[in-house]
């Protein structure tokens, strides 16, 4: 029996290990210990994942959340050093660019475990980013190095990265699209707690810390999505950092304009973005959804590592430091449509990472 240890702390990560784990529970001779960083905790970002989207219970919770990035980064270190030592994998699987997936793939390189990373590639470019660290260096540690796009894959071999250990498996989170998409379009209670109907507003997300804790950029962009609201409803989960920095910039009364909720479960979010006009935001993840339900998206950053759907005209990147930039691109977006790609694959990447890592383990 072939173990495989798998990483995750974060919204996007319990997405996309949702559809490999199923994956990994239908295919006979590997078995998965999950452990749960914590590095997401409450119930609306953790725990409702779990439910929805049938992720086994982890094996093991290390309930580490808060403090710096090297704070946090350190205490899962140390704590999934602990954990591998124990369970002696064959080999780790970490996903994306969080503190999780680097804590992961280096304390496994030090165990001199092999180390399959999924949604390898993504570059922003950008130094400042600590997912660009993260990701960066989970890259140049790890033993299998899954891509989702051309871009990821050309970008791991400029860097001189050996081909045979980079496999281009398409994205996970397509796969994950498609099935959790279908499971959403069956419960049509899910626009209700926002008040809201088919393709009549705008689904706003901002929790990136170049945006939250950059007061004026935090200013252009809640404004901006205030002018918005003057014509069309603007619903925002609000992440937990962002209400915070908002409070604290003293720019709280900004949302007074905009449809605030709590963060959503994941088949909520679906529905949400299934069903908006426009889909405004700073996260990766969000950004390809978009894409996927054939939504026009603006991204509220000044690069993003999804440059395909930019080149394509499904999304357009706004660097947030004018309000009404913000408020013409975004009013613009409405109804548009890009042009006809397919650059994730066809929805089979968890198989095709199954593949990988049975082939990358002999």
């Amino acid at each position: 029996m072939t173990s495989i240890l798998t990483v995750i702390g974060a919204r996007p990560q319990f997405i996309k290990a949702a559809a490999v784990s199923r994956e990994i529970a239908a295919t006979d001779g590997i078995e998965e210990i999950l452990v749960h960083t914590g590095q997401h905790y409450d119930v609306n970002m953790s725990d409702i994942f779990f439910e929805e989207m049938g992720i086994p219970e982890p094996a093991h919770h290390l309930e580490i959340s808060g403090g710096s990035h090297g704070q946090m980064t350190g205490r899962m270190l140390e704590r999934i050093e602990a954990v591998m030592q124990s369970e002696k994998p064959d080999a780790v699987l970490v996903y994306g660019d969080t503190n999780s997936t680097l804590a992961g793939a280096l304390a496994a390189a030090k165990l001199h475990i092999p180390v399959a990373h999924v949604e390898a590639g993504l570059r922003s470019f950008n130094r400042t980013m600590p997912e660009e660290i993260n990701r960066v260096l989970t890259d140049h540690c790890s033993d299998l190095l899954l891509t989702p796009t051309d871009t990821a894959t050309r970008n791991l071999l400029d860097e001189g990265l050996e081909a045979s250990r980079v496999h281009q498996v398409g994205d996970v989170m397509y796969d994950a699209a498609l099935y959790f998409g279908e499971i959403a379009a069956g419960k049509s209670d899910m626009l209700a707690r926002s008040g809201v109907s088919e393709g009549d507003f705008v689904l706003a997300t901002i929790h990136r810390q170049e945006n939250t804790d950059d007061p004026a950029r935090l200013a252009a962009i809640f404004e901006g999505l205030g002018r918005v609201a003057r014509d069309m409803s603007v619903v925002l989960p609000l992440h937990p950092r962002t209400k915070a920095r908002l409070v604290a910039s003293g720019l709280a009364h900004l949302t007074e304009a905009l449809t605030v909720v709590a963060p959503m479960g994941y088949l909520e979010m679906v529905a949400h973005e299934k069903a908006a006009a426009v889909i405004v935001t700073d996260s990766g993840g969000v950004q390809k959804e978009a894409f996927f339900y054939g939504v026009p998206c603006v991204t509220l950053r000044d690069e993003t590592e999804w440059v395909e759907l930019v080149d394509a005209g499904w999304n357009r990147l706004v660097p947030p430091r004018d309000p009404a930039e913000v408020q013409r691109v975004v009013s613009g977006a409405a109804g548009t449509k890009g042009s006809d790609i397919v650059p994730y694959g066809r929805g089979d990447a968890s198989v095709r990472i199954l593949d990988a890592l049975r082939t990358g383990l002999r």
